[in-house]
């Protein structure tokens, strides 16, 4: 039987009606302005499809409006674990995740927008858990890439998932937010159920790019030949790498020494080693991945490597599909099928190459 924790914050999501663009610090203020509380009738939501399948799990919860009221509301007996005042706060909910992990749970199913997911994540680090976390949707920014698209989705996946895969946790500044500046933070990467209804981290412009470029360097692994597409995305890679690339060029880089810059095929091919690695962006409102401004990156080259597609979420949304055209039939039929491109730090979004 599936055990899982549910904690809600209960004022998440109330700054949002009345024009606050969040409620970190802002509750009292909120409510001066009339605000409702959003996040126990989302979680609710999540509670009654979570139910569907009440025989096959059992449900913890922090106490009163913190989870046990609306698990009681939905159907559930719930073992209670923690037993809030009236005004609660980040530290009752961080309680509420360190008892679930000490009891065993198999997820930890939250009510609440990103400063919760932050709160949740911090207190699974501190008990160095590998537990996943799966948000419902009940906070006014949602950036993060941990929530259920709708709190049903929510409640569905909680019940039913078969794997977890890291996914980011963002934040931004609220009081920059609320003067119109959009500024984010990757605040932590924890392992979220694997599912459809999964929502992707929004598109923040620059900062994606800037994310996945830090994801491929810090993944980059001793030994491995790196060969660097052209184009401002992978430009991005380039810098994070450490060195300033050509930017309409291919650049072949290993162990932190760029081998060679600008290359040609030959060179390219000269310079790879016992394990290669392209990494190439789609050309935006194209989506060609090879075949088109990088022919550098040769049949040949693409037969000794494996390879990486990075590309903005803004990007993909222009291009609908990949496409390969190497002028080799038995390469691009190798290239074609559904590949992951990464989108972030650690986030992919799967793709069709055509």
């Amino acid at each position: 039987m599936r055990r899982i924790g549910v904690v809600v914050n209960p004022v998440a999501g109330m700054g949002g009606r009345v024009g606050l663009k969040g409620t970190d610090g802002k509750v009292a203020e909120a409510r001066e302005r009339g605000a409702e509380p959003r996040a126990p009738d989302r979680a609710r939501e999540a509670l009654d499809a979570l139910a569907d399948r009440a025989d096959e799990v059992a449900l913890l919860a922090a106490g009163g409006r913190m989870g046990a009221d609306e698990a009681a509301a939905a159907g559930f007996d719930p073992e209670v674990v923690t037993r809030p005042g009236d005004e609660t706060t980040a530290a009752d909910t961080r309680e509420a995740v360190r008892e679930f992990v000490d009891r065993g749970v198999d997820l930890v199913l939250f009510a609440g927008g990103d400063g919760t997911a932050v709160d949740v994540a911090a207190a699974l680090d501190e008990r160095g858990s590998d537990v996943p976390m799966l948000g419902i949707p009940a906070g006014v920014k949602v950036y993060s890439s941990v929530f259920g698209v709708s709190p049903r989705d929510a409640g569905r996946i909680a019940a039913t998932f078969e794997a977890a895969a890291d996914r980011e946790i963002n934040d931004i500044d609220e009081d920059a937010y609320r003067g119109g500046e959009v500024e984010t933070e990757l605040k932590a990467v924890r392992p979220v159920p694997v599912a459809d209804a999964v929502q992707s981290s929004k598109q923040l412009g620059g900062g994606s790019v800037e994310g996945l470029a830090e994801g491929v360097a810090a993944d980059a692994e001793p030994g491995t030949t790196y060969v660097l597409g052209p184009g401002s995305t992978v430009g991005a890679v380039k810098a994070a790498l450490g060195f300033d690339g050509s930017p309409l060029g291919v650049d072949v880089w290993r162990d932190g020494e760029v081998l060679v810059r600008d290359a040609t095929e030959a060179e390219i091919l000269d310079a790879l080693g016992d394990r290669n690695v392209v990494v190439v962006s789609p050309i935006g409102g194209q989506g060609f991945v090879f075949g088109r401004g990088n022919d550098q990156i040769s049949p040949a080259v693409i037969r000794r490597s494996e390879v990486e597609v990075v590309a903005s979420r803004a990007k993909l949304d222009t291009v609908g599909v990949l496409r390969v055209d190497t002028g080799d039939e038995a390469v691009d039929e190798s290239l074609r099928g559904w590949r992951k491109v990464r989108v972030g730090r650690v986030e992919r979004r799967l793709l069709q190459v055509v």
